[in-house]
């Protein structure tokens, strides 16, 4: 009977977080978006940089409503991608685009995300 409870017991590691996505971009979520394609993999990943880039030329307006679109569209490519810390700090930026902090948070997680495209594609 305890060899039936240990088969039906959930994992060790069920309680932390996984550790892909302590990383500024998951790669274990990007390889299952581009089907292992390692060459995909870059290009999306470019690819995110410049619209992450564009985002937060567009953020930088001062207009709310562009900063919410834009915020928007970062979170979403942000996910996409891995990009999770990118993508939670446009999530939070959306729902408060008046605070600096957030404004803040977006523009650091991006940078991170973006350095740490730029290692991968070296």
């Amino acid at each position: 009977m305890a060899a039936v409870s240990i088969a039906f017991a959930a994992p060790d590691n069920c309680k932390g977080q996984v550790p892909s996505q302590q990383r500024p971009v998951d790669l274990v979520h990007l390889a299952n978006q581009t089907m292992g394609d390692k060459g995909l993999e870059l290009e999306v990943l470019q690819m995110f940089a410049r619209q992450a880039r564009a985002c937060l030329h567009e953020m930088s307006s001062g207009n709310g409503k562009a900063i919410e679109a834009a915020a928007h569209k970062l979170k979403g490519a942000a996910g996409a991608v891995g990009a999770f810390k990118v993508r939670d700090a446009a999530e939070t930026l959306e729902g408060n685009c008046g605070d600096a902090s957030n404004m803040a948070a977006v523009g650091v997680a991006v940078i991170e995300a973006e350095n740490f495209i730029l290692k991968l594609c070296r």
